[in-house]
Order: structure tokens, then sequence, then C-alpha cells
């Protein structure tokens, strides 16, 4: 079973022969003290966050590589180091001046959802620098399933999780998992050496999510994130 962007599953005769009882509520929120920033006059802003190792930076640059009509710009959280940042630059995948890098000092969704000042600072600082900014990607630290972007930095959040997690991740819940505007299931070529089953991921992550789409993909496979860049370019429009 596969999804596509839009969220819709397609069979491909994959049986699966027993349910998973859900006790998560996919309704729920992650309390957010910080009320939206109004959008006007700014550019538009996307988290991306997920589980250490999920490959939030490889879809980070992967969209920078993407999106080469939109004037975008980058914000990377890592606890105590730069790490991710320099990554991207090494990459070559932006000019240099438009890579910020927020060294949380603590768990990263203290950063991204309770104290955001570091991020808006960082932000604005790319948005000074390089009038007429269309787009903002914030990335996350690796952090664990509850970790969400407060609505007062970012105007969508993605939210990565991996195979190499086990096909068990989307049904364990979590804010991240059901409340992400986006879900991805990253690094699906992956899952016949760790013996995931995509079609129960990808079953279960639709059952958690409702309506909300979720999008797997292999950056091995489709190195530009095709899915996700069109995702991007539909909330730009």
């Amino acid at each position: 079973m596969q999804a596509d962007q839009h969220g819709h599953e397609h069979s491909h005769g994959h049986g699966h022969g027993h349910t998973h009882t859900v006790n998560f509520d996919p309704t729920a929120t992650d309390p957010d003290a910080h009320e939206p920033t109004p959008a006007t006059g700014r550019a538009f802003r996307i988290g991306i966050g997920g589980p250490v190792g999920s490959g939030k930076t490889a879809l980070t640059a992967a969209l920078c590589r993407a999106l080469t009509e939109v004037r975008l710009a980058v914000v990377t959280n890592d606890i105590y180091t730069t790490e991710d940042a320099d990554f991207l630059r090494r990459a070559g995948v932006l000019d240099t001046d438009r890579i910020e890098a927020v060294q949380t000092g603590a768990c990263p969704h203290t950063a991204i959802r309770d104290d955001i000042t570091a991020n808006l600072d960082a932000v604005e600082a790319l948005e000074e620098r390089h009038p007429g900014l269309e787009l903002v990607i914030i990335e996350s630290g690796g952090d664990n399933l509850t970790a969400v972007f407060s609505r007062g930095l970012v105007d969508a959040q993605v939210f990565v999780v991996d195979v190499a997690g086990g096909d068990k991740v989307p049904r364990k819940g979590g804010p991240g998992v059901t409340t992400a505007d986006l879900l991805v299931i990253n690094k699906t070529d992956l899952a016949p050496l760790v013996g995931a089953d995509m079609a129960v991921m990808v079953s279960d992550a639709h059952r958690m999510r409702g309506t909300l789409p979720v999008i797997t993909q292999s950056l091995v496979e489709t190195p530009d994130a095709p899915d996700v860049a069109a995702w991007v370019r539909g909330l730009l429009r």
C-alpha cells in the first residue's frame, strides 16, 4: 500500500491479518502559549521536525535544490553544535548567508515551541539580510514524537519519521505524527532491509491522521523530494 501527497491510500494486494488498538486522540494538540504571527509582509515559514536520524536535514537540502524558483532561506537547530547548518553549507544547496544556525542548549522542542525567541531572531535576521524572501524553512533538532512547532513560529509543519524506526512508529501517535500538516515516511528503500511493512506503516499513519496528508519517499530513489516539493509549492500558491 502506498500513499500520495494528497493522503490517498493505494492497495497493491498486501494483506494485513490483525488490527491495532489506538488510544491516542488524533484531534489533541500540544499546548502553545504563542499567538500565531500575522503572515502579511513576511516570508512563509515551514517547520520540519522529527526524531533523530529520520532525515530532516536531507529533506531540507532536497527542498533547497528543488525549489529553485522560490526565494528561500533556512534556519537549523542543534543542541550544542551547528552541524546541520554546516552540512547544508558544504552541500552548496544555498548561498551560505541564507543559512542561520540556532544552538538550543536544551531539548530541541524548547526552541521551536516553548521559547521561540532565538528562532524568531534568526528568521528576522535572514529577512533583513534578504528582502523579498518568500519562504523560510526552520529545521528542528532531532526530538521525540511530541515535538511540534509553535504556531507563533511557523505557518505549517512537516513531521518526518523513517522506516528504520519500525513500522510501529505511526500508530504510537503523539502530536508530531497526528497533528503536523504533513507526515513524511522517509527512507522507504530501507524497508526490506529492516523488516518494516510499508502497508502497515501507511495504513496506520492514515488512521492516526484522518484526512491530513501522508507522503512516502526515498531520497535515494527521488533525491529532489518531488512530492514534498509539490506540497510546498501548493502552500505558497
